[in-house]
């Protein structure tokens, strides 16, 4: 069984600050060679300035429109909520959790965006053990619930699970009730050394006597 869910991260959103290291170096130079490193460093700050200006381009080089760039957003942030979503289930899920698959979209930059996704569960009782199957249908709920926005099917499989987990609790307390009236039982009819011995010496009614 699958849990279809949206949600996603982008790794670029979370791409770490540049840093010139030449610029915390401490040396000496010639005031030339310093004029160059300047010169350098603002020709790399306007450079930067120009491609923010000119903003993300299509998959053809030209520029995108206002409602381009919007859309190009809107697609990036789904596309992390989506894997932010899926991570969620399979981080919970653990060993139960399979891969996360994901239906994409092409933005109008060319790129693939996730816009939708979903992870496999298995959430199938143990076989002929309710306390494995209580602990496993706990995991499971946790995993469906985990994002912070559970989709329908997410609440599906958490209820499934939760019936699951009663039956396994119901089984594990007959087994339980079972054991102990077994032991007790056991305990109650196994008959005292002394009570033994009397019975396999008492005479037998039947038998000849002597005169």
């Amino acid at each position: 069984m699958t849990i279809a869910v949206i949600g996603a991260a982008s790794l670029s959103a979370w791409a770490s600050p540049t840093f010139n290291a030449g610029a915390a170096q401490v040396t000496t130079s010639s005031p030339k060679a310093a004029n160059d490193d300047v010169e350098q460093e603002t020709a790399a700050q306007d450079a930067t300035r120009d491609e923010s200006a000119v903003g993300p381009k299509s998959a053809d080089g030209s520029p995108l429109a206002p409602e381009e760039i919007e859309q190009l957003n809107q697609l990036k942030q789904t596309d992390r909520e989506v894997r932010q979503h899926e991570m969620a289930h399979q981080t919970v899920g653990g060993a139960y959790a399979g891969g996360a698959s994901y239906d994409y979209e092409v933005g109008p930059d060319g790129q693939r965006y996730a816009v939708a996704g979903e992870v496999s569960i298995d959430y199938g009782p143990v076989p002929n053990d309710p306390d494995a199957t209580i602990e496993k249908m706990q995991t499971v709920i946790a995993a469906a619930l985990a994002p912070a926005d559970p989709s329908p099917k997410d609440y599906q499989v958490a209820a499934q699970a939760r019936q699951y987990l009663l039956e396994a609790k119901l089984d594990a307390a007959m087994q339980r009730s079972e054991m102990d009236q077994a032991r007790a039982g056991a305990e109650g009819g196994i008959p005292s050394s002394d009570e033994g011995t009397e019975s396999t010496s008492a005479p037998n009614p039947s038998a000849p006597r002597a005169a």
